[in-house]
């Protein structure tokens, strides 16, 4: 199949040369011309706009850093929704807010495009693999069009709605992995400081009840005291603040979350913030008065 693809970053890159060994034709547009280049030796065909990515395509995806960038590339009129064709599937995969997916909604609703929105739960490593997990919410019929080709880079789908609901639910996600970052980095804090050598502590972190696929790599990451980011703390700051606006939309409290947000600008201001967001552990060591150059 055709297949139009805007944001090729570190998500979009892998998620596009996915759907190239699954024998898809793939037309790419970025600003970044490294990353077009590269997709491109893999097979791609570089669009010269957005428009162009967009004409004529049965399915277009776009993989974007935030609201802003979502505005720009699919409303107006030289967006996506304004060259996408009448048969032609909107599908952002990216993480953004309810209200501006909810623009993007009735933008697609009053040009009769179908829209679907389908944040991804996973990294770039999930997305190298193909281990990503998909949420969809949007219109069935278009989502059965497009379920074969989010199976070539996703290892599960979750269909949990209709409209935006795809985008409370990774809102949702990502607000467990800030809490479990911040619970984590406090039980090493207390497990080093009361004499656990750090491997051991770790190994049985994650050998206990509460392991996870998540935790486990975090650990393995850890023992080595590797902070390479794979999400960084402004990152998940942005998604934070994503999630406190969705709860004051709907009432919901969300205290943990707010401490979670402050956690991760303290990351920051330590100097980790081009680190992991898991650096929030060098942070309770330090406040702890445990070294934090070494375990």
């Amino acid at each position: 199949m055709k297949i139009g693809f805007v944001g090729i970053g570190k998500m979009g890159l892998p998620i596009a040369r996915l759907l190239l060994t699954a024998g898809h034709d793939v037309r790419v547009f970025d600003t970044d011309p490294g990353q077009v280049e590269a997709v491109c030796a893999d097979g791609a065909e570089a669009a010269a706009s957005i428009a162009d990515c967009a004409r004529m395509m049965p399915v277009v995806f776009t993989s974007l850093p935030h609201d802003a960038a979502l505005r720009a590339v699919v409303l107006g009129p030289d967006g996506v929704l304004a060259h996408l064709p009448p048969e032609g599937v909107l599908v952002d995969t990216s993480t953004v807010s309810v209200a501006v997916s909810a623009e993007v909604a009735q933008a697609a609703l009053d040009c009769g495009r179908p829209y679907l929105r389908m944040p991804l739960s996973g990294n770039a490593h999930s997305a190298r693999t193909g281990q990503l997990t998909a949420l969809v919410s949007g219109p069935p019929a278009a989502w059965q069009r497009v379920e074969p080709l989010v199976r070539a880079f996703t290892a599960a789908q979750v269909v949990v709605g209709d409209a935006d609901q795809a985008r409370v639910m990774k809102l949702a996600i990502n607000l467990l992995v800030a809490g479990n970052a911040m619970l984590l980095a406090e039980a090493l804090a207390l497990g080093r400081a009361g004499g656990i050598e750090w491997a051991t502590l770790l190994d049985g972190i994650a050998a206990s009840t509460l392991s996870s696929p998540w935790l486990r790599a975090k650990a393995a990451a850890l023992k080595g005291r590797d902070f390479s980011p794979t999400f960084t703390p402004a990152q998940l700051e942005k998604d934070l603040s994503l999630m406190l606006d969705a709860g004051d939309q709907h009432d919901v409290p969300l205290p943990l979350t707010a401490q979670a947000r402050q956690m991760m600008k303290a990351v920051r201001a330590a100097g980790w913030g081009d680190e992991d967001f898991i650096a929030i552990v060098k942070l309770l060591e330090q406040q702890s008065g445990l070294p934090v150059d070494k375990a």
